[in-house]
């Protein structure tokens, strides 16, 4: 008994101490002190930038992958649009077409500084044939009601493009003179990769011999809503983006006839990779990027939840249980596997003699396109299972934020919104910045405009919208980022 009371009072004590250390170190996992900033006042006629916003929307500058679908005169409409609509950009700075991206150079008054390129894209994806009658409001009519101004290309990305000519107005307005030379890019085709678009920027870009020393691109948002646990404003500041690779997993056998179906066989053999690849899939955690994200908005979470974040030596499996429960968060974590097509037999009652599923990795900075190919390999190859490659590309660089660049946004913000936390941030899907950071020592993705949860469903989808509130308070923190990116 004595042995027994001991071992309870050493256990006890034990227990006492690692309640202690949580407690210390939770209670020590505050916010970190930025340098503070006054917030910045400036007056905008909201209805005049809603009401150009919705023009810009009736445009139907739509990027079909199939590019005979396109209709020119949409896209040569929206440049002359923007040519007359903002005359003081026009007539200021010097404009080049690369095919129909616009490309527009603000020279600065210090050659010696490395120039800045501010960009969005004006292209939008189709509606989904026959979900016309799910909107609120006809897609492409730009309307504005009850202070929204709905339509394709309200969020992704016509507001950035907007935001940026109207901030851009304003400063030529208010005689601001560009110290560092500043670029604007207007792509027409980031929804169908940018290569006639950013990628022939970019060539120009080469061929002046520019290299950026920054760049700022469409990406994340001013989350409101959007990180659970975290009651404020999070601007997250995505400093790269996820790469991608598509692999078929391929399954031969000797076919047959499906009434006598034999145990061993394409269809059944694919079925098995496909779970093998569901029950382990690419491995991850909380580190680099995406640890340094959680650690600055852990802070601000309620105490049991910030106790999780700042003992991760304790709690770092439950966290990367939960997160990779979360789609959303699951996908910050590590390389993602999506099986998205099948093919088999040519009819019904004959057993396959080669069956196929096309799997899509997103690729995770600390991953590649060799090592994902070398996991799927290893992990279900066999005699009968084949992968093949059918092409993608590595994730991007991680820019430095820590870097002027990402400084002057992460101060924009706090002086148009105030109480807001910034953090680094990894960008899921794919932007032009896949080729303009091909020549800007750092590539910022991220769009200074407020986004709640409802909104979301509208990327690509239905019911797209922006309060014009959000839209003007967007405005300011292009004319913020842009008139510090460019006075030092």
């Amino acid at each position: 008994m004595l042995v027994i009371k001991r071992l309870l009072i050493a256990f006890m004590a034990l227990f006492l101490v690692v309640l202690a250390v949580i407690v210390v170190r939770t209670l020590a996992h505050q916010p970190r002190q930025a340098l503070a900033v006054d917030q910045v006042l400036i007056p905008l006629d909201a209805e005049a930038l809603a009401e150009r916003l919705s023009e810009s929307i009736r445009f139907k500058t739509v990027s079909h992958q199939d590019p005979q679908h396109k209709d020119p005169s949409q896209f040569l409409g929206f440049i002359d649009w923007v040519r007359q609509s903002y005359p003081l950009v026009d007539s200021t700075l010097e404009l080049t077409m690369l095919n129909d991206t616009m490309l527009y150079r603000w020279e600065g008054s210090d050659a010696s500084l490395a120039p800045i390129l501010i960009t969005g894209h004006y292209d939008v994806v189709p509606v989904i044939p026959g979900s016309e009658n799910k909107w609120n409001h006809p897609p492409y009519d730009g309307v504005i009601a009850d202070g929204i101004v709905w339509g394709r290309g309200t969020l992704d990305d016509k507001s950035g493009v907007l935001g940026i000519l109207e901030a851009v107005t304003y400063l030529i307005d208010r005689g601001h003179q560009p110290k560092r030379t500043v670029y604007l890019s207007f792509g027409h085709d980031e929804e169908i990769g940018g290569r006639e678009g950013a990628a022939m920027v970019v060539a120009y870009l080469r061929e002046q011999q520019v290299q950026l020393a920054w760049s700022l691109d469409e990406g994340s948002f001013v989350f409101d809503g959007l990180l659970p646990g975290v009651d404020g404003l999070v601007a997250a500041i995505n400093v790269a983006e996820k790469g991608s690779i598509t692999l078929d997993i391929v399954a031969t056998s000797q076919g047959g006839h499906s009434s006598m179906p034999t145990r061993q066989n394409a269809v059944n053999d694919l079925a098995r990779a496909i779970t093998k690849l569901e029950e382990k899939p690419i491995p991850g955690g909380l580190e680099g990027l995406s640890a340094e994200l959680f650690d600055r908005v852990s802070r601000h979470m309620p105490f049991l939840t910030r106790a999780l974040f700042a003992n991760q030596w304790l709690f770092g499996p439950v966290i990367d249980e939960q997160f990779s429960s979360s789609p959303t968060t699951n996908a910050m974590l590590r390389t993602t596997t999506a099986p998205t097509m099948l093919s088999g037999s040519v009819k019904t009652n004959i057993l396959p003699i080669e069956a196929v599923a096309t799997v899509n990795f997103r690729i995770h900075p600390r991953d590649s396109m060799e090592s994902i190919e070398t996991y799927v390999s290893d992990l279900v190859g066999s005699e009968t299972i084949s992968v093949k490659n059918r092409g993608g590309r590595n994730a991007s660089a991680v820019s430095d934020w820590h870097a002027s660049g990402y400084q002057a946004i992460a101060k924009s913000m706090r002086e148009v919104y105030g109480e807001v936390v910034v953090a680094p941030g990894l960008m899921i899907a794919a932007s032009d910045s896949r080729h303009y950071g091909q020549v800007a020592d750092n590539a910022y993705r991220f769009n200074p405009i407020r986004l709640t949860p409802e909104l979301l469903t509208g990327f690509h989808g239905t019911n797209e919208r922006i309060s014009i509130e959000d839209y003007v308070q967007g405005v300011r923190g292009y004319i913020r980022i842009i008139g510090q990116g460019t006075s030092n």
